[in-house]
């Protein structure tokens, strides 16, 4: 495997990237949209294994615009009220121009095939994956969120507002057991994916909390985890590798 942290340029900014892929051939890339606490090794990991199983996998600071590197000392509540504060700098519209970027910059990269693209996001990213399917239409055939919040709600960029404009395939992995993710949320977004036709499901993680598949959360749950995992691959695989 070949890795490195780049630098890519944006209209706001220089956006902190790891990218890691297998070396010597050309794969379809996925977009791994972080969670709340930050770019961090928990999932610098999470993408090599998906790295390993043929993909391209670019993994962004998201709050490059306000900082050049967060991760959340889960102990301290001065780190957790500027993860709040900075995750109040970031929305649909603008994480998807950030993944347009990535894509530009994958287009030039000989080891990304930047015309077959997953994207998967966790908690706050779950809602930028959809929303991010949606705006790269032409080249996401697959988009996952787990636990993602915001799928489904009273605003103009509710991503359950873009899902007939999809093309790839959906999966969407919700826990049971989530303050932030209320199944009746999990509901309204299940029937608007029925409503639109999209391609893709919704699955119910029951009895499990949010975060389920993060081992630096006290909800970890190392059976979800590997049904997670398994799903994410699987949809991968059915719809980027030829």
């Amino acid at each position: 495997m070949v890795e490195s942290e780049v630098l890519i340029e944006t209209t706001e900014g220089r956006m902190g990237t790891f990218i890691v892929h297998p070396d010597g051939r050309s794969a379809p890339v996925v977009v791994f949209l972080m969670d709340a606490p930050g770019k961090r090794d928990l999932l610098r990991d999470m993408a090599r294994r998906i790295a390993s199983n043929g993909y391209s996998v670019m993994l962004p600071n998201l709050y490059y615009r306000s900082t050049p590197a967060f991760e959340l000392d889960f102990s301290s509540k001065d780190s957790f009220q500027q993860m709040v504060a900075l995750m109040g700098n970031l929305g649909n519209k603008a994480v998807a121009r950030d993944v347009g970027v990535m894509l530009e910059h994958a287009g030039h990269q000989d080891a990304a095939d930047a015309t077959r693209v997953g994207v998967v996001g966790y908690c706050m990213s779950g809602p930028f994956a959809i929303w991010s399917a949606a705006e790269h239409r032409d080249v996401v055939r697959a988009a996952a969120s787990f636990y993602g919040v915001r799928l489904h709600v009273d605003v103009a960029d509710s991503p359950h507002t873009r899902l007939g404009e999809i093309d790839g395939e959906l999966y969407v992995g919700a826990a049971e057991h989530d303050d932030y993710v209320p199944l009746d949320m999990v509901d309204r977004f299940e029937a608007a994916m029925q409503d639109t036709d999209v391609a893709g499901r919704v699955e119910r993680y029951w009895g499990n909390h949010h975060g389920f598949a993060f081992d630096d959360r006290p909800a970890y749950d190392s059976r979800a985890d590997d049904r997670h995992w398994a799903a994410l691959l699987d949809l991968f695989a059915r719809n980027l590798q030829t």
